[in-house]
This record gives structure tokens, sequence and C-alpha cells, in this order.
């Protein structure tokens, strides 16, 4: 007995032994694995940073160069650029034209911004205070801006010359005539998301001075590419207007300013990318803590060296733990086949609301008297609306649809061809397969002779959502432009009890169309509520969920 005690602890000594050299070799095959990871890691990273900023200071120097002898004075410089600059789908959070006004210009200023529709067309301050009357110098003022909001309109008006932050950024930029960035700065208003800032200067052509600037500002948050919780590191901005300060931002994007000090974390690697004219550091913190691993591994080295004297356990261990998994997989299965039947039912129901949906079209289409072709084109077409909007719930498993997704499809006419604004909300099924087929109704009976003509869309799709909590409203807007009501196709009969009943009854809301001087409009309005319908979302989320062992 003490033979067999001796043998068994000189097996397991033995073992622990070549168990703990084995162990130590991984260790450092690990050790360097990780550092390579995060070196490759890291300068991936920084490469797609700079990519980034490539792309949106080109866009900066496209713009500008877009522009043919500006009217320093015109509030609408950008209409002519709405197209090239949201080509490029960046996330730039506002674009504006800033003028280069002289003295005598600022009366001709002030009557285009309010000529434009702006609220409060008087030149100021960016701080809003009057401007000295008496100034002889010319002084940068914003004319126009895109997009256009309620927050945004009473930006335009503004001279930038007393903005410490924003002067100096369009003085480097008038001097060194190229696309400059400014130091992170709050956007919109004080309180606002950290970002920066890029202006291009606008040359006309015989000139030597610029005429204006346009501007992007981007959010530091994005630039920075720091949402990323399965990242290997951190990412910190080395904060240029503060000595040891750097700029990081949370996994909701909000950018706060923090201090190094000597003793704290130091970065595990340095990154410098260039924008708009200056080089900004970018410092990585890597998240693993290799200390940490070097313990784990030290204890899978015990573990191991105990795992002789333990296999006999670990044999009865493993009988118990299949006779446990086999009761989990029963319980699994059972409720697995009552989810089954639920999804089931759901399925049903879901499959006869869509029935009853195209019963009513087809019925409302081929009415008695009805031209057969039209009916049989503007049916197919509806059919095609509904079955796609069945896709695109398909694929998020009936999660909702992202509203922009519904104009990017192919079942809605001229879609690539109509200009599409708003936030990209997820919208209920039921609101989705309301809105697919208004908008369905909407596009195909656009007039493609006077509406679709030109380079640029004359269709304009825009949405908005105000209010907060249970006030929040949606409020959608279609407009066909270069449209009166002798040229546009009339509506069908299903087209009008849809746009005018079906889908506002649908959604909880109201609608009106009407024919202005030279447009043709529908305009819808309805709760948030049954909008996104939270209700059949969680519902779906309930059914789609996994089944998992009750305990």
């Amino acid at each position: 007995m003490v033979r067999l005690g001796f043998i068994i602890g000189f097996i397991a000594l033995l073992g622990a032994l070549l168990s703990g050299l084995a162990a130590y070799r991984v260790h450092d095959q690990e050790l360097a694995l990780d550092r390579i990871a995060l070196a490759r890691a890291i300068d991936v990273h920084a490469s797609l940073v700079q990519d980034r900023l490539t792309e949106r200071e080109l866009l900066a120097r496209v713009a500008s160069g877009l522009f043919r002898a500006p009217s320093v004075i015109k509030p609408d410089m950008l209409e002519p650029l709405r197209s090239a600059i949201y080509a490029f789908k960046t996330d730039f959070v506002v674009a504006g034209w800033i003028a280069r006004l002289k003295p005598d210009e600022l009366t001709a200023a002030q009557t285009a911004i309010a000529g434009a529709g702006f609220p409060n067309p008087t030149i100021r301050t960016y701080d809003d205070k009057p401007i000295n009357p008496e100034i002889t110098q010319p002084i940068d003022v914003l004319l126009d801006l895109e997009p256009r909001s309620d927050e945004t309109k009473a930006l335009p008006g503004r001279s930038y010359d007393q903005d410490p932050v924003r002067g100096a950024m369009l003085t480097r930029a008038r001097i060194e005539k190229r696309s400059v960035a400014s130091d992170p700065i709050p956007l919109l208003r004080r309180n606002g998301p950290v970002g920066i800032i890029v202006a291009a200067p606008v040359i006309p052509e015989g000139a030597t001075e610029p005429a204006g600037f346009v501007t992007f500002s981007y959010e530091l948050a994005s630039l920075m590419l720091t949402n990323d919780d399965m990242s290997l590191f951190s990412v910190a901005l080395r904060d240029p207007r503060k000595e040891g300060g750097e700029l990081v931002a949370n996994d909701q994007g909000i950018v706060s300013t923090r201090m190094t000090t000597t003793e704290g974390a130091t970065p595990s690697a340095t990154r410098t990318v260039s924008f708009g004219g200056r080089d900004w550091q970018l410092g990585y913190y890597a998240k693993a803590n290799s200390a940490r691993r070097a313990e784990q591994t030290a204890i899978i080295v015990a573990a191991i060296g105990f795992a002789i004297t333990a296999m006999v356990c670990g044999l009865f261990g493993y009988v118990a733990y299949n006779n446990l998994r086999l009761s989990r997989e029963i319980q699994v299965r059972i409720g697995f086949e009552r989810r089954l039947t639920a999804v089931i039912d759901e399925l049903n129901h879901r499959v006869k609301n869509i029935l009853a949906v195209i019963q009513s079209i087809v019925t409302r289409t081929l009415r008695h008297g009805a031209d057969i072709d039209g009916a049989r084109e503007l049916l197919i077409g509806r059919i095609h609306a509904m079955s796609n909007v069945v896709s695109l719930l398909s694929e998020s498993q009936w999660q909702g649809v992202k509203l922009k997704g519904l104009f990017e499809a192919r079942a809605i006419p001229h879609a690539d061809r109509i200009a599409v604004t708003g936030p990209d909300i997820a919208v209920s099924a039921r609101a989705a397969q309301s809105l697919s087929l208004l908008f369905f109704e909407l596009a195909s009976h656009s007039d493609e002779g006077l509406s679709l003509v030109g380079k640029h869309p004359h269709i304009t799709a825009s949405w908005t959502v105000t209010g907060e909590g249970a006030d929040e409203v949606f409020h959608f807007r279609w407009e066909e432009l270069n449209t009166s009501e002798a040229t546009r196709r009339p509506d069908s009969d299903f087209g009008l009890i849809l746009l005018d009943r079906v889908a506002p009854e649908a959604l909880g809301g109201t609608a009106k169309r009407y024919f202005t001087d030279a447009s043709y409009v529908y305009e819808l309005t309805a709760p948030m509520e049954t909008v996104v319908d939270m209700t059949e979302r969680d519902r779906t989320d309930k059914l789609s969920a996994p089944v998992r062992p009750t305990r």
C-alpha cells in the first residue's frame, strides 16, 4: 500500500514537472503571440483611421473644387453640392458654406439669409452678440449649411472671426490655401458632442484670396474608431489643447478628457495620423493583462499536476455529468416543442394578415371597369412591394425594418433617384408593410417627365422625429418638384384609399396631400409608439430567443 502510494506520488510529481516545463514554454509563446497580434491590430486600426480621415479630407477638397465663381452672399451655395457630398456617405455632422464678406456686403448678406428662411438673418458674432458696425476688414460669416434642422437653422449669420478655435482654423486655411483641421471642439452647441472641423478654402479662378470656405464637422469618436468592445486595445487621442491630456470615448461614443500621470498606465504603442494639415497622435492601451495571463497559466499547470491523482474522481464526475446533460437535453426538447407550437401560431397569424392585405390589393386593383394592362402592372408592383417588405422582415427575424431600407429596395420605382433624408429608425412589421405600399403608390404615380429630370433628383422623401418619451411624433413628407395637378398622373382609387385612410389609420395618425405652385406634397404624421410598436417587437423577440434549460 505504501509502495503503491509512493509510485502514485512519483508519477504525480513527474507529471507535474513535465507539465510545468511544457506550460512554461507555452506561456512564453503565448506572450510573444499576444505582442505580435496586438502590434498587428494596432497597425490595422491606425491604417483604417488614416483612410477614414483621408476620405473625409478628400470630401472637403472635392466640395471646394465644385464651386464655380461663387457669389459670396448667396445663402444656398451647398444646393448644387448636396448630391455630391452625400454620395461620399460620410458621417459628417454639419456641412457649411462660410463666406468672406466685405463690410459693404453685410446688408445684402442679411437680406439673402432672411430670404432663405433662416430664423435669425442678423450678422452677429459667434456668441450671438451684435457685430462691430465700424469694421473695415472682411469677416467670415456662415451663410449656408447642410443638413437643415431646427437646431442648425439658427447658425447662419454668425461670424467666426472672434471664435478662437474656428477663427484660427479659417485664418490658417486662408493663408496656407489648403484644407485645415481645427482643435477638438464641441459641435452645434456648447455641450454638444466633441468633434473636429475641417475647412477647405474656395478660391475663384484668377483670384488669390479665398471667397469663402467649405467646412465639414465630424464627431471625434467615429473618426477614432473607438467603439469596438471586441478589440485588443482602447484608443486615446492626445489632446493638442492640453499638455498631458487625452481624449477618450466610451462605448456610447461620448468623448471626455483625462490627464495622464507618471504613476498611471502608459500606452502600449502610439501611432501618428495626418488630417487637415496636422499630425494627430493616437495612444493604444492594451486591454489584456500579461501578469494575469501568467497567473492563469500557473493555475493550469497546477491543475495538470494533480490530474493523475484525480482521474478516479473524474470518472465518477464524468458519469454524473452525462446524467445531468441527458436530463437537460430532455428539458430543452420539451421547451423547444412548446416554442415551436408558439412560433407556428405566430406564423399562421402573420400569414393570414398578409393574405388579407393581398386580397384587398387584388380586389381594389382589379375592380370592375379597370384597364386590364394598367391594373396588371399596378397589381404586380403592389404585390412585389409586399413581397419585398416580407423579405426584409424575414432577414431581421421580424424585429423591424430600417426605414431607409424600404427606399433602397428594387420594389420602389425610381428608388435610386429619390433624395432620402431622415434618421434611420427601425419601424415595426405592421408599419413597414403600410409604409412600403405607401412609398410604392407615391413613386408609381410620380410624373417621370417632369419630376425626374436632369442629374439631380427632383423627388424628396424626408422624415423627422420630434418630442420626447411618450410624446414622440413621426413626421413624413413626400414632395415631387416641378409637378402640377395638370401634369401628374391621377392616383388610383386604391391609392387614394391607401394614402388618405389605410396608411394613416394603420399608424394611428393623420395624412394630407396637396399641390403647391411647383410641387405635389404628401404629409403623414403619427405617434412613434405605433410606428415602432415595442409590444410587437418584444413578442417577436421572445419567440426568436434561444431555448434554455430550466434550473
